[in-house]
């Protein structure tokens, strides 16, 4: 039985530990989409650290539809935030490419962007970047590579989507953020249906191995294998002096 308490206090240890090996008077960079990964990693940084040392960065890219949910989760912890709009990079980048983006370079660009204004915001504030991502969607590659799957400390790499949400609870976290549906912000799917199966099953199955549906298993085997290399480190020669 998954203790949410008992592991978020871990966490909160975690995190403060981190801070005293890597920079005692820094602050975390939280980038804040309002969804349950941002919203609960800002809320531990906040246990961990103070609300004075915990920065949260909004970036929408042009009109944003649900960043009321992102305004609520800063206006919550009373944390300082910046908005920075990033769709005038985006679109300054893309129109001085020489070629067309692929669709999917496309999709990763605005991600890569937001990690940028992160790294630009805590080096100017003297700041470590908090990586945001999950166990869940870590397995099967549902990160950007040195966009979202980037960062300086991860508290929530090795939970799932499921224990993630607990962890939103058990930090007291409005419902409506730790059970805010995932939407890609491009063909306005949600995560589960560009999945093609639930984080329910995804989760049950990395905790478990148990799984009903074989066609599943074998989609969420195929994305695990072919998404390995994001969670290794960069490969380097070794030149054998």
């Amino acid at each position: 039985m998954f203790d949410a308490e008992k592991v978020k206090d871990a966490c909160v240890l975690w995190i403060r530990k981190f801070f005293q090996e890597n920079g005692p008077d820094c602050s975390a960079v939280v980038g804040i989409s309002g969804g349950k990964d941002s919203s609960t990693v800002a809320a531990l940084c906040v246990e961990a650290l103070g609300v004075g040392r915990v920065i949260g960065v909004l970036m929408p890219c042009g009109v944003q539809s649900d960043i009321d949910a992102a305004q609520k989760l800063v206006a919550h912890l009373g944390i300082r935030h910046y908005v920075v709009n990033i769709r005038d990079a985006v679109e300054g980048l893309k129109k001085n490419l020489p070629f067309e983006l692929s669709r999917q370079s496309a999709i990763n660009l605005p991600a890569r962007v937001r990690m940028a204004t992160l790294y630009a915001v805590a080096q100017s504030h003297d700041g470590r970047v908090a990586n945001t991502c999950n166990l869940s969607e870590d397995w099967v590659g549902y990160a950007t590579r040195y966009g979202d799957g980037a960062g300086d400390f991860s508290p929530l790499s090795r939970l799932t989507v499921t224990e993630v949400k607990a962890i939103g609870r058990a930090l007291g976290l409005p419902e409506d953020l730790v059970e805010k549906v995932p939407i890609d912000g491009l063909s306005g799917k949600t995560d589960e249906e560009n999945l093609g199966f639930t984080y329910a099953e995804l989760d049950r199955y990395i905790r478990t191995g148990k799984i009903e549906n074989e066609q599943t298993k074998e989609r969420i085997d195929r994305l695990h294998a072919l998404n390995l290399f994001k969670l290794l480190p960069m490969p380097a020669f070794e030149p054998g002096l």
